[in-house]
């Protein structure tokens, strides 16, 4: 397996919001999502997602200190209806992938001029 880690450092502006882009397209599974604080104000708010689906690879709020995420989404039968584990009705969790796409991160009370990074790591 290939692995290839993408790094987005973000800095917000006076209302202490930003959005910013991986410098790349990637295509791969998202293995892991690493905040690294610089001196984003405690609580940022953060929404990870693919440039053009739109689709969420991590959305979390309230987020204090530097943290290691791995992301995985609910999977579904071929009918559309969401796979769980027989007896206890919990989802069945796979990786997440992008192809050919960007990764966009939006940053909600970060503080005024504050900044932070994220690695994403993508096999």
């Amino acid at each position: 397996m290939h692995l290839r880690k993408v790094t987005i450092p973000i800095t917000t502006g006076s209302t202490g919001a930003a959005t910013a882009y991986s410098d790349i397209r990637v295509t791969g599974r998202i293995l892991s999502v690493q905040y690294v604080k610089t001196d984003f104000a405690d609580g940022v708010d953060v929404d990870i997602t693919s440039e053009d689906t739109g689709q969420t690879i991590l959305d979390k709020d309230d987020v204090n200190a530097s943290v290691l995420y791995c992301p995985r989404q609910p999977t579904h039968s071929t009918a559309g209806a969401a796979a769980l584990y027989a007896s206890g009705g919990t989802a069945v969790n796979d990786y997440l992938y992008v192809v050919g796409e960007r990764i966009k991160i939006v940053i909600g009370s970060g503080g005024d001029t504050k900044s932070g990074k994220f690695v994403i790591t993508i096999g």
